[in-house]
C-alpha cells in the first residue's frame, strides 16, 4: 500500500485533536476563513486552471467553479461552523445499574474520516471546518477535474494549522488517481468512515469496494408533485427554483409529476424555465398542452425516469391519482429529496407518511436540502441510506459514541 505512510500520520494526528479545547478550535477555523478571503485571487487563479481543461458546456462546469461570491459564502459557513455548539462530550445516555455500576454515554469523533468527491472545491473546505470541529482528522480524494484547487486550497488550510501549532497531517489530500481511491477504501485500521459524495457511478464503486465502513451520500434523482389541488403561482416559483437554481447540484429537480387534471396549467408552469433553455422530456398527456408552445421540448422514454440529470433537463409524468404519484416516486426516485405541491393538507400529510426518502417536502423546493439551509452550520454530504445518519449529515452525524463504566470493584457472577 504505497499511502500507508500518509494513512498512519493522519492516524497517529488525529489523536492530537483531542488535546485542543473548542475555542482553540473555533479560533481556528475563523483564522482559515480569513485566510479564504485573504487569498481569494490565488485560489481563484487555481481554480482557473482546472476551468481551463473543462468544456463551458459540461454540466459540472457549475459545480468547478469558484467565484469570489462562492468563496465568500464558504468562508462565512466555515464562520458559522465555528459558532455551533461542539458536538462532543455530550452525555447522551446515564445510568446506575442494581450492582452499583454506573454507565455514561458519551459523543466522541470516529477518529479519521475520507472522504471521496468529484468536481468540488468547495467540498475541501466544508469538510475540514466539520471534521475540524468535530475532533476528526480527514483524508480527501478529490477529482481531477478539481485537482490544482483542491492543492491550494489544502495547502492554505495546512498553512494555518502551522501557524497555530496543529501538526497538518490531520488534513491530508491524496493524489487525484484512481489507484489512491482504491487504496483509501482498503484502509483498514486507518481510516474509520468513508463517505462518497457524486454520481450514481462513483457511490456505487465505494460500496462494492470498500472494506472500511461507508455511509452512502449524494445521489439524488428528485421528484415533485403537482397536485390537483396545487397553487399555480406557489407550483410555478417552486419548480422552477428546485430545478433552474443550481442545476448540478443534488437537490435539483428531475421530474415533475402532475396531475392529470392540471394539464392546462403547465405551460404557465414550465414557461420561466424557458428562459434558461431547459430541454422537457414530456409523457404523451403533457407533450399535447407544451407542443407550440414550450420551445425546448422532447418526447420522454423510459430513460427519461430515474434519471439525475445535473443538467438543463427535466422529465415530466402525469398521473391520475396520488397513488400513482407515489407509485412513481418508489420506483424512480433515490430516497434523497422529493416534493409536492398542494393545498390539501390530508393529501399532503398522506405524501409524507409515504414517501421514503431523506427529505420530503410541502409547498417547498428540494433545494432547501443543504446543511447550510438547514442551520447544520455546513454538510459534509446528503446520506440516503437508512442505517446511521440520514438527510444533510454535519457534526452531530460524523460523530459517534463510547461508554465510560465506573464502579468500586464490583464483579459479574
Amino acid at each position: 500500500m504505497q499511502l500507508k505512510e500518509t494513512f498512519e500520520k493522519v492516524k497517529r494526528a488525529s489523536k492530537s485533536l483531542a488535546l485542543l479545547s473548542d475555542e482553540q478550535r473555533n479560533e481556528i477555523l475563523n483564522a482559515v476563513a480569513d485566510a479564504i478571503i485573504y487569498n481569494k485571487v490565488r485560489i481563484l487563479e487555481a481554480n482557473a486552471q482546472d476551468l481551463a481543461k473543462m468544456s463551458r458546456n459540461n454540466p459540472l462546469y457549475d459545480r468547478l467553479q469558484l467565484t469570489e461570491s462562492r468563496l465568500e459564502g464558504i468562508a462565512a459557513d466555515m464562520r458559522n461552523v465555528a459558532t455551533l455548539p461542539t458536538p462532543l462530550g455530550h452525555v447522551t445516555k446515564q445510568k446506575t445499574l442494581p450492582n452499583g455500576l454506573r454507565l455514561c454515554r458519551i459523543s466522541v469523533p470516529f477518529g479519521v474520516i475520507g472522504m471521496i468527491y468529484e468536481a468540488r472545491p468547495n467540498v475541501t473546505f466544508d469538510v475540514f471546518s466539520l471534521c475540524f470541529k468535530s475532533g476528526n482528522a480527514c483524508v480527501l480524494k478529490g477529482g481531477k477535474d478539481a485537482d490544482c484547487s483542491n492543492r491550494e486550497e489544502v495547502a492554505l488550510i495546512h498553512e494555518i494549522l502551522e501557524k497555530y501549532g496543529v501538526s497538518k497531517d490531520v488534513v491530508a489530500l491524496l493524489p487525484a488517481t484512481h489507484e489512491a481511491t482504491g487504496e483509501m477504501l482498503n484502509a483498514v485500521g486507518y481510516i474509520d468512515l468513508c463517505i462518497p459524495r457524486g454520481g450514481r457511478k462513483l457511490i456505487d464503486f465505494v460500496r462494492d469496494t470498500a472494506r472500511v465502513p461507508v455511509i452512502e451520500t449524494g445521489a439524488g434523482v428528485v421528484n415533485t408533485y403537482f397536485d390537483k389541488d396545487g397553487d399555480l403561482k406557489m407550483g410555478r416559483a417552486i419548480i422552477n427554483n428546485a430545478k433552474t437554481r443550481r442545476v448540478s447540484v443534488c437537490n435539483a429537480l428531475d421530474c415533475l409529476i402532475i396531475h392529470e387534471s392540471r394539464l392546462n396549467d403547465l405551460f404557465p408552469l414550465c414557461e420561466t424555465m424557458a428562459e434558461k433553455s431547459v430541454i422537457i422530456y414530456a409523457d404523451e398527456q403533457a407533450f399535447a398542452p407544451l407542443y407550440g408552445k414550450y420551445p425546448y421540448l422532447e418526447h420522454a422514454t423510459t430513460e427519461s425516469y430515474g434519471t439525475e440529470f445535473m443538467d438543463y433537463k427535466m422529465a415530466i409524468k402525469t398521473v391520475a391519482s396520488l397513488e400513482e404519484a407515489l407509485d412513481h416516486i418508489d420506483k424512480n426516485g433515490s430516497g434523497h429529496s422529493e416534493a409536492i405541491v398542494t393545498m390539501n393538507e390530508e393529501t399532503a400529510r398522506k405524501f409524507q407518511a409515504h414517501v421514503d426518502a431523506a427529505c420530503v417536502y410541502w409547498n417547498a423546493p428540494t433545494s432547501f436540502t443543504d446543511g447550510a439551509q438547514f442551520g447544520l452550520g455546513a454538510e459534509i454530504g446528503i446520506s440516503t441510506q437508512k442505517l446511521g445518519p440520514r438527510g444533510p449529515m454535519a457534526l452531530e452525524e460524523i460523530c459517534t459514541y463510547k461508554w465510560l463504566i465506573e464502579g468500586e470493584g464490583q464483579i459479574r457472577s
